[in-house]
């Protein structure tokens, strides 16, 4: 893959037309996947992965068959406490993964949207949508062609919004955090599971597409992360790094994080730089 820096793309519509090519390519099968996946996207190892943060077994064993990517970098669904009768809104929702499992839990009187940039990872989740109503005797799973800048959903309509491993793709985080917070309801919150730095990246990686497409070049620090949810409105904001997620890819020997550790200085591991983090906050009442 190209290692354009990605302060040389021309604009916003750029950076997004190069992860929207790339999660094409990822969702038919292609190496390269954010969440440490290009060793095993879409493989039985994917499930592994998962299962390594958080997910139960007998959960993931009830998914359609296309939705677990190995895409994941924490779970949102858990952390969110979701409710029957709730709306969802899931940015970057992929295979649908997260969409699949959030359904049962909010029953048939709730609503869960997943939203994606990508027409091929679009049409996937779309495919598993046959077998998720043969499963659960559930019709309330539907997938949505959009940007997470530009959400395609009513404002004050979404009760939870979760998303997993996606924001640190966009290159106009504040505008997702304004969206998040125009979509919930008065007291509606949100729940995310991301990347985010430590400390600042060396310039060598912060220049790698391949960086760009793992999730690690466009993360930001924890507290940029924080001020962000605050300007848009959020509050009771919680942060939580989740170290252990890194230290998996470095046990599993993720060749697309292998080209990442060749970048960085000597001595120094991802987990220096990279954490998983767990993002929740809440959008005030009226």
């Amino acid at each position: 893959m190209n290692t354009k820096h990605v302060t040389e793309f021309e604009d916003t519509q750029s950076v997004l037309d190069q992860v929207r090519r790339a999660y094409g390519a990822i969702a038919g099968g292609g190496a390269g996947c954010c969440g440490g996946a290009t060793s095993h996207c879409g493989s039985p190892a994917a499930g592994a992965v998962t299962q390594r943060l958080g997910y139960a077994a007998h959960e993931l064993a009830a998914l359609p068959e296309s939705a677990d990517m190995g895409l994941s970098c924490g779970n949102p669904t858990a952390l969110a406490a979701l409710k029957v009768g709730e709306t969802v809104l899931d940015l970057g929702s992929g295979g649908g993964l997260d969409c699949f499992l959030a359904g049962p839990k909010v029953g048939a009187a709730g609503r869960v949207i997943g939203v994606d940039l990508t027409p091929e990872m679009l049409a996937r989740a779309r495919r598993g949508l046959a077998d998720y109503r043969a499963r659960t005797g559930l019709d309330n799973v539907e997938f949505r062609l959009g940007e997470i800048e530009h959400l395609p959903v009513a404002d004050g309509t979404v009760d939870v919004v979760i998303s997993n491993c996606v924001l640190n793709l966009s290159p106009d985080k504040p505008q997702v955090w304004r969206e998040i917070a125009r979509v919930l309801r008065p007291a509606g919150r949100v729940a995310v599971s991301d990347l985010a730095l430590l400390r600042p990246l060396p310039d060598s990686i912060r220049g790698m597409v391949e960086a760009l497409v793992g999730c690690v070049a466009g993360a930001v620090l924890v507290e940029d992360t924080r001020e962000m949810m605050r300007e848009a409105g959020l509050t009771d904001i919680r942060l939580t790094p989740k170290p252990g997620y890194v230290g998996t890819l470095d046990e599993l020997r993720d060749p697309l994080y292998a080209s990442i550790v060749e970048q960085l200085p000597a001595g120094t591991r991802p987990s220096d730089y990279i954490t998983s983090l767990e993002a929740t906050a809440v959008k005030p009442a009226a």
